[in-house]
């Protein structure tokens, strides 16, 4: 188990996220984030997408920080099976090769989701989706049975405003299924592969508003139903993509979470970064704030024996889903997002002080983990 000092660790997030006259770059100390968690018993790592195979500077952190990694698209179904016909798994092999060349687990993400399918897939009929559905869960899930730490089953089974009964997303599955496309696809996984994590991973439950809240509901009485009716469901993703435009209430937070491991789940933090839209133009007032946002909100949450894990989207703000949002908005906006822990020179922020902070602050049983299923 690695050693880290209480006090360094301190001086190390303090040193992140004060704020100066000038912009600073933090260089990533050692350990890294991967084995700070790892001796806390958690598991730290980031989703990554195709640009560490051309990036060697982004490739490296990587390999220095995280324990555990997630496909950004290479296991999209659009990735996949852009066309019908033979389907495409180079860039997942790829990442794959990558992860056990580094001794660093995998998770796939995500194998349905009401979102992200090609065309073609929306134009089968009923019948012809139900088909692909099933045979699409059965032969990707076999290709990769025993290698990955864990599967994203079912993504974002909910959302409010599409106004379907239960609150639940619509799209070609749910259209194929109703509801029921959910539990359909992790027995048709588990049918396959007995041994991976299953995950339902959710987004939007940090917000304390109706949608939220509404979508909190949703998915405790989704979890309870599928475990049961004796689903194999290890994990409940909540993505923790935190926005400070909407209100959060760390104990109501806190009440949710427990609910959720009442119900025999283990708990993972999936997609974590921090939307700074609401903050200073200043990049030193702003990446302070980010690291303060994402502190309050990981000191309670991490504490909590059902967390298992926390991924972020990526790792450098430079290749953050926010910037490509921005960029396509205005490409020539002078400021843009900075929600992650590494800058653009491939520098830790401040947010990296906060995230090692609160690993130290966790108070976790005194065992570690190497990224192995749990």
């Amino acid at each position: 188990m690695i050693d880290v000092s209480r006090r360094r660790l301190l001086q190390l997030a303090a040193a992140s996220v004060a704020a100066t006259n000038g912009r600073v770059a933090v260089a990533a100390p050692t350990p890294g984030l991967g084995a700070i968690a790892a001796s806390k018993g958690l598991l730290f790592g980031s989703a990554a997408a195709e640009v560490i195979d051309t990036d060697p500077a982004y490739r490296d952190l990587y390999i220095t920080q995280t324990k555990i990694i997630t496909t950004d698209v290479a296991l999209k179904i659009g990735r996949i099976a852009p066309q019908p016909g033979p389907k495409h798994f180079e860039s997942a092999d790829r990442l794959l090769a990558f992860c056990d060349q580094h001794g660093i687990a995998m998770r796939g993400h995500c194998l349905i989701w009401n979102e992200w399918n090609p065309d073609w897939v929306k134009k089968l009929t009923t019948g012809e989706r139900r088909i692909f559905f099933d045979s699409y869960i059965d032969e990707v899930v076999a290709r990769y049975s025993g290698k990955l730490q864990s599967w994203d089953v079912v993504n974002e089974p909910f959302w409010p405003g599409h106004k379907a009964p239960g609150g639940f997303r619509l799209g070609p599955w749910y259209d194929a299924f109703g509801p029921d496309y959910v539990r359909r696809a992790f027995e048709r996984a588990a049918a396959v592969d007995r041994n991976t994590k299953f995950v339902l991973n959710e987004a939007q439950t940090e917000r304390d508003d109706e949608l939220g809240l509404a979508v909190r509901r949703g998915l405790l009485k989704l979890v309870a139903d599928l475990k049961n009716a004796g689903v194999k469901i290890d994990v409940v993703g909540l993505q923790g993509h935190l926005q400070p435009q909407y209100p959060h209430d760390p104990a109501r937070f806190d009440e949710f979470v427990h609910a959720l491991a009442d119900l025999g789940v283990d708990i993972y933090i999936t997609e974590f970064d921090v939307c700074d839209d609401v903050f200073p133009d200043d990049v030193t007032a702003r990446d302070a704030a980010v690291a303060r946002t994402a502190q309050q909100f990981l000191e309670t949450t991490l504490r909590h024996p059902a967390v298992k894990a926390l991924i972020t989207w990526e790792l450098a703000d430079n290749y953050s889903f926010y910037r490509g949002i921005f960029r396509a908005k205005n490409p020539t906006a002078a400021r843009l997002p900075r929600p992650l822990p590494y800058d653009d020179r491939m520098q830790a922020k401040p947010l990296w002080g906060a995230i090692a902070q609160a690993f130290e602050n966790a108070r976790r049983p005194d065992h570690a983990t190497n990224g192995q299923a749990r």
